[in-house]
């Protein structure tokens, strides 16, 4: 059996199309089609303010495959994807399974939408293995609980948190939630983090707020999206503490490991990320 899915015994919440979702508005700047009138309106009107907007989406996803061409390089054979969004080109699966076909992979979303599509498409190579769990990150022992049922946590893992950490509000304690994730893999994991910053052009005269970042937040926030929390390189990579950083650290995302797949456009973006391994 290559395909699987599992979920909490609470019911998903219905699809809720008058509201913008961040999902949906992501597979909107990707140029997707999983997305409803209101998402293409507020994106739309978010990436007149924001262009670059599209430029980080598609950067955040090619982050993506490098970092998951990188893990399965080190021998990683087993990933987990807390925050995985609408399925789009190269998912986590078919990155892994393309360099290790008996590679394992566990998606992990809470947004009923996003599940649909997941139990649909996201179907493993025969060799391999791909589920999708219905949980949410503040909850990290239920993750694990579950992923268990497919993955070997006395093995090496992939935990991939790439744009959930800044969904995670202060008073939920999202170095906490990470921390509590890292210490349920065994030595030799990697762990991967990249989220939204808002740093760019930010100065002395420029108060974050008063940058196009700054403003594209405001508009999610006023359309009622799922508050997203910009922070600082800094922050992400507090996030690492205690692990092992792979070079070049924590940089913005077309800047770490460009070379393969090759990265055409090195311009700095308000996404930073980086890779660390477990001692």
């Amino acid at each position: 059996m290559t395909d699987s899915s599992t979920s909490p015994s609470k019911s998903a919440a219905p699809i809720d199309s008058t509201r913008p979702h961040q999902a949906r508005l992501w597979n909107y700047w990707l140029g997707g089609k999983d997305n409803y009138p209101i998402d293409r309106e507020v994106g739309q009107r978010i990436m007149e303010v924001y262009p670059e907007i599209a430029d980080v989406a598609r950067q955040s996803r090619a982050f993506l495959v490098r970092v998951v061409h990188f893990m399965t390089g080190q021998g990683i054979r087993q990933f987990l994807d807390i925050g995985t969004g609408l399925p789009a080109v190269d998912n986590t699966h078919e990155v892994a399974q393309r360099d290790a076909p008996e590679s394992r992979v566990v998606y992990v979303d809470n947004d009923p939408l996003v599940v649909a599509h997941a139990r649909a498409l996201l179907k493993s190579v025969p060799e391999g293995e791909c589920a999708y769990l219905e949980a949410d990150i503040r909850e990290p022992e239920a993750i694990i609980e579950q992923a268990g049922a497919v993955l070997d946590f006395t093995r090496p893992i992939g935990l991939l948190l790439l744009g959930i950490v800044g969904n995670v509000s202060d008073e939920d304690d999202p170095r906490g939630v990470v921390r509590r994730l890292v210490d349920a893999l065994p030595s030799g994991s990697y762990v991967a983090v990249n989220d939204g910053t808002n740093v760019l052009g930010v100065d002395e005269w420029t108060p974050a707020e008063a940058t196009a970042r700054g403003e594209a937040l405001r508009l999610c926030r006023e359309a009622g999206t799922v508050p997203y929390h910009a922070r600082t390189p800094e922050f992400i990579e507090s996030l690492f503490e205690g692990l092992e950083l792979v070079e070049p650290g924590v940089v913005s995302t077309p800047l770490w490991r460009p070379e393969f797949p090759q990265v055409e456009d090195l311009q700095p973006i308000d996404s930073f990320g980086g890779v660390a391994r477990k001692p």
